[in-house]
């Protein structure tokens, strides 16, 4: 990551506190076993992982996230007690690239079944894009090897948010459901039947996407967070990302001045900005450019306000507010 955040202290805290709550009572003496009720303590990094391996993995696992409910969870850090708790897990899912403490945690953890989503699918580089948030990971990661060597996705320039596009999601998801059949063979027939009914719920979101978004008048839609160049090759649109992978990063007069060309040569509307940051400089943007603001949402974490939301039905907003800015017909 080459822009941080500060989480406020609480947040941290409360995430550490979920985290070791969570993992202290998913104590195992191995995946074959599951815990002591009998399920398999599955661990997940983040929101995108959490719902894959919640509906994948059914009746059958008892599911722990890293990253608590309104948390960014780009700069999570974790405690060497929250590190330590993650060898106790039966099996571990995550996306490497997304969360450096995280990815480190993992590699120390040593569990058998541990699961990195970004090999389950082909990440792509996005880096090209003006003002994207991996550009100058990929020029350091390319060039120079980095200011510290790192090694990981996003210092190569590769793209973590695959489950923005749902048929890279509906890759992992299979890959993530084959991956549990072998952890845990005895409820394998039902793995694989909770694959396919998400496979087959990921594909009927593609084709609401291709149809909602075949006819626009405009193909470009500018946003705060520049994650959704997954989504945007897949549907046909562009992407043009304000500041980069921070969306409360204030954008330079230059990019500005870029942002303001783009709006009037391709008739764009509407700036977003995301659910986990502040509307700030999406708002005053919008009203410097003339334009609307609108939501949206990058899924890297359920908020509190989206009680009962889940990973399809913000899709489906995302879609509905998509089809808006754009002109849909």
């Amino acid at each position: 990551m080459n822009v941080r955040r500060l989480i406020p202290t609480a947040a941290v805290a409360g995430a550490v506190a979920l985290g070791l709550t969570a993992l202290s009572a998913c104590s195992s003496s191995g995946a074959a076993e599951g815990g002591s009720d009998g399920k398999l303590n599955v661990v997940a990094s983040f929101y995108p992982m959490q719902f894959l391996a919640e509906e994948i993995g059914g009746s059958h696992v008892s599911v722990t996230t890293l990253t608590k409910p309104g948390t960014e969870p780009h700069d999570l850090e974790l405690s060497p007690r929250q590190t330590g708790g993650l060898s106790e897990a039966d099996y571990i899912l995550f996306l490497k690239g997304v969360q450096p403490a995280v990815d480190d945690a993992v590699a120390q953890a040593g569990v058998e079944n541990t699961v990195d989503a970004a090999e389950l699918t082909t990440l792509e580089n996005h880096g090209s894009e003006v003002g994207h948030d991996h550009e100058e990971g990929g020029e350091h990661g390319h060039e120079e090897g980095g200011e510290h060597g790192h090694e990981d996705e996003e210092e190569a320039g590769l793209d973590p948010h695959i489950w923005l596009d749902p048929v890279k999601y509906a890759e992992v998801a299979e890959g993530v459901g084959a991956s549990l059949e072998k952890a845990d063979p005895d409820h394998a027939a039902d793995y694989r039947e909770n694959t396919d009914t998400l496979v087959s719920e990921l594909k009927a979101l593609d084709k609401a996407y291709r149809t909602g978004l075949k006819d626009t008048a405009t193909k470009t839609f500018i946003t705060t967070h520049s994650a959704f160049g997954y989504l945007a090759e897949r549907y046909g649109l562009t992407q043009e990302g304000i500041a980069g992978i921070d969306p409360e990063a204030e954008p330079s007069p230059a990019r500005i001045d870029e942002i303001h060309s783009v709006a009037e040569k391709n008739n764009a509307t509407t700036v977003f900005f995301e659910t986990l940051a502040s509307d700030r400089t999406a708002r005053t943007l919008a009203k410097d450019l003339g334009l609307k603001t609108g939501v949206l949402d990058p899924l890297e974490g359920i908020t509190d306000k989206s009680a009962g939301a889940d990973y399809t039905e913000v899709m489906k907003s995302n879609l509905a507010a998509l089809q808006k800015a754009l002109g849909a017909k």
